[in-house]
């Protein structure tokens, strides 16, 4: 005999079936689906091409670092031209071609987990401690020397690997490719930081050689592209009322043209029509949708964080002028004044340093160094629009019991 909650539930759960969803594959608004054409991106695809070719010869190919803002289909491009075209040709061929993929931030932020997750895509299991950075390294070049092939290493985020542990991997990739006997290991950099290459090590550009390419933002007009193309599959028929992708386009537009962010508002909005019943989606979804997005990533992050960075985080605000800079020295004075409040030991003005170039790589402030001539160099901050809001305050204010 169902209780009367089992009954509520079980009602619940049928009734939902019953009434359906706006979708008829929602998986192709995720950002890992890779779509058959990548469009407006025949350039940028035509050109890795170009790179990674000579594989097809047993030719180490060129190492290629690639720019471009979030969400300009920097990975997708990279991913379709390796996985779907090159790795497929070179078994026709009978070339044995390797292309592991480490998401530096997610997978790997040190130089021994990036060489033990290199060596674990190439069959070779490392432990994750107990041995040196040299030896986990030489332990993967030499498993790569003995499978006889051309390893592209693909090392997406790169520039948070180096922020984190500095670029003395690249110089140990470089120079250990050099040694192999039977294989070829090229690198291809996928970076959001524009100016990622202006800060390696003079000795470290020069053992690269590396090409590059830039990928630009999307424009309004390709972000509707991109999201008719992907809505015509992920929903059904009639499900989309005017306006909404048109809106969609408009908002990630104006977020440097992130293809990722559309979809993400696109697919939301979906799911917020769904929740409440409709058999359509509508303009007032996405605007929904565009608030839960930047209240769930802010929460996520916020909450997230370490008692001191969120102490940081809640100096900037304090003093943080309206789309105004300021600096560090007044960010570390604010912060020694809130750590008495809260009953914190204050850490070093360095260490409160590295943690505003993570808020920075976070998109939380924006920040850049500037000369004062005889008085040093110092760093001009600006808090980002979607941090500097009341929730976020009160978040931090409730985090820190402040």
């Amino acid at each position: 005999m169902l209780s009367l909650k089992e009954k509520n539930l079980s009602q619940f759960f049928e009734e939902y079936l019953k009434k359906g969803s706006v979708f008829s594959e929602k998986r192709v608004l995720h950002a890992n689906y890779v779509p058959d054409l990548i469009p407006y991106r025949d350039v940028q695809i035509h050109q890795v091409r170009v790179v990674v070719a000579p594989a097809l010869h047993l030719e180490r190919p060129s190492n290629l670092f690639i720019y471009g803002k979030t969400g300009t289909g920097k990975t997708l491009t990279v991913r379709q031209v390796l996985q779907e075209e090159l790795i497929p040709a070179a078994k026709k061929a009978g070339v044995s071609i390797q292309a592991p993929y480490v998401n530096c931030k997610l997978d790997a932020d040190t130089e021994y987990g990036l060489f033990t997750k290199l060596a674990s895509q190439i069959g070779k299991e490392l432990p994750f401690t107990g041995l040196s950075t040299d030896e986990v390294c030489g332990a993967f070049f030499s498993e790569a020397d003995s499978m006889k092939k051309i390893l592209i290493v693909i090392l997406d985020e790169i520039d948070y690997l180096m922020k984190k542990a500095g670029d003395d991997f690249l110089y140990r990739i470089t120079r250990k490719n050099e040694e192999l006997k039977n294989s070829h290991v090229a690198v291809i950099g996928i970076s959001n930081d524009l100016m990622f290459a202006e800060h390696l090590d003079p000795r470290v550009k020069s053992s690269l050689s590396e090409e590059k390419l830039l990928f630009q933002p999307y424009n309004a007009v390709e972000l509707q592209g991109i999201l008719n193309s992907r809505a015509a599959l992920a929903f059904r028929h009639g499900a989309l009322e005017q306006g909404v992708v048109e809106k969609c386009a408009a908002y990630a537009a104006r977020e440097h043209g992130d293809a990722r962010r559309a979809l993400d508002l696109l697919r939301v909005a979906g799911e917020l029509a769904d929740r409440r019943g409709a058999s359509s989606v509508s303009v007032v979804d996405v605007d929904s949708a565009e608030e839960k997005i930047d209240h769930d990533t802010i929460a996520e992050l916020v909450t997230g964080q370490p008692r001191q960075a969120q102490l940081v985080l809640y100096s900037i605000l304090n003093i943080s002028p309206a789309g105004g800079f300021i600096f560090t020295g007044e960010v570390y004075e604010i912060y020694k004044k809130y750590c008495s409040q809260a009953s914190l030991r204050p850490l070093t003005q360095r260490r409160v340093s590295d943690i505003l170039s993570e808020f920075d790589m976070l998109g939380v402030i924006t920040a850049r160094v500037i000369s004062k001539g005889r008085y040093g160099r110092t760093r001009e901050i600006m808090l980002a629009p979607q941090a500097a809001t009341p929730v976020v305050r009160r978040l931090l204010e409730e985090a820190l019991n402040l």
